[in-house]
């Protein structure tokens, strides 16, 4: 509702990807961040919303639990995965970081996932990317 109200007021809500010194523009208001827990090794999936006021967490999704990745007790299990939404203010950046341990932080949008060595065409290993709400 807010990115067709944004686009009706002439503007298109983006995501700005940078990591190691390259910043890649996203044309999309609405992604799923995914990625393998390190040490419990299971998947875990937060859908995210580009806002004027910065990047706003909607739903957050694990398929287990452990190694301080206890899902809050509101959760409810369906279809095999802890879901709950998360309460708090849209954020101006988050970082991700990446130990190498699991693999990479994938985004998904339309159905289709990618990593984020895959959306920056080189290999992002333990390298810092922030998101934020594009200018």
């Amino acid at each position: 509702m807010e990115a067709a109200a944004a686009r009706a007021h002439g503007r298109s809500l983006s995501l700005c990807l940078a990591s190691a010194g390259i910043v890649k523009t996203l044309a999309l208001a609405a992604f799923t961040l995914a990625w393998t827990h390190s040490i419990e090794k299971v998947g875990w999936q937060e859908d995210w919303r580009v806002t004027p006021a910065g990047l706003e967490l909607t739903q957050a999704r694990v398929k287990g639990s452990g190694a301080g990745m206890e899902p809050p007790p509101e959760a409810r299990l369906v279809d095999g995965w802890f879901q709950w939404q998360p309460h708090r203010a849209p954020m101006p950046e988050v970082a991700l970081a990446n130990s190498g341990a699991a693999g990479e932080w994938r985004l998904c949008s339309d159905g289709k996932c990618r990593t984020l060595s895959e959306i920056f065409g080189f290999r992002v290993g333990s390298n810092v990317t922030t998101m934020s709400a594009c200018p």
